[in-house]
């Protein structure tokens, strides 16, 4: 580290947020903010060009969202950081940004001082998380083994499309599947479309009755 400004990109969809996360920034000793963008097509654009030391990306974005952006970063910009601010903390999210580099995690919760030392261990190589996360890190380490997955799935399921079809059996409401599995309600949704398409259901009750004649649930 140098006495240098730390260089930020802020990249959010939000063009408030955006500003907001500038003008707070702007009021952090040792912080000078290079850049905003609104996508992660535009982020990339902007770290060749302002050549920032850390980006402060968001997740879910048009065109190029902030785990695809994240991943393109650390791969064309090995040398710039990655600290992820979104609103979304559940643990497929937190899982993609940390395999796709990320080197720290916050949610949107967090204030300018816990923003500007992610910012700063990321930029010396540190990872830092808000409590949220850190606790949905802790519960997935501490979780127990599950089962082996089958082997052979029927209709092409993904495991996960099976565990959702699974709860649905058991009765319970999105929601509900979502806290079981961690994972967001829309997460959910986008499982239970592509498997109602694979199996052909047209409602809830005839998934129950396949996942039952497959030993789903």
């Amino acid at each position: 580290m140098t006495d240098e400004p730390l260089r930020v990109l802020v990249v959010d969809d939000q063009q408030l947020v955006r500003e907001g996360l500038t003008a707070l920034l702007d009021l952090t000793d040792g912080v000078t903010v290079v850049g905003a963008a609104g996508d992660g097509a535009r982020a990339l654009e902007l770290v060749a060009e302002r050549k920032p030391d850390v980006v402060l990306m968001d997740l879910r974005m048009p065109v190029l969202d902030g785990i695809a952006a994240t991943a393109q970063v650390r791969d064309r910009f090995p040398d710039v950081a990655v600290v992820v601010l979104t609103t979304y903390a559940d643990e497929e999210s937190i899982a993609g940004a940390l395999a796709a580099g990320a080197r720290g995690y916050l949610t949107k919760d967090a204030g300018r001082a816990e923003i500007g030392m992610a910012l700063r261990a990321a930029v010396a190589g540190h990872s830092m998380f808000d409590p949220v996360v850190s606790a949905r890190l802790v519960a997935a380490m501490n979780r127990p083994a599950q089962p082996p997955a089958r082997d052979r799935l029927p209709d092409g399921l993904t495991q996960r499309e099976a565990e959702v079809l699974g709860q649905i059996a058991r009765g319970r409401t999105n929601a509900e599947i979502a806290a079981a599995l961690f994972v967001a309600e829309t997460t959910v949704k986008t499982h239970i479309n592509n498997a109602f398409a694979k199996i052909g259901a047209r409602n809830r009750t005839e998934a129950a009755g396949y996942a039952t004649r497959h030993g789903l649930d």
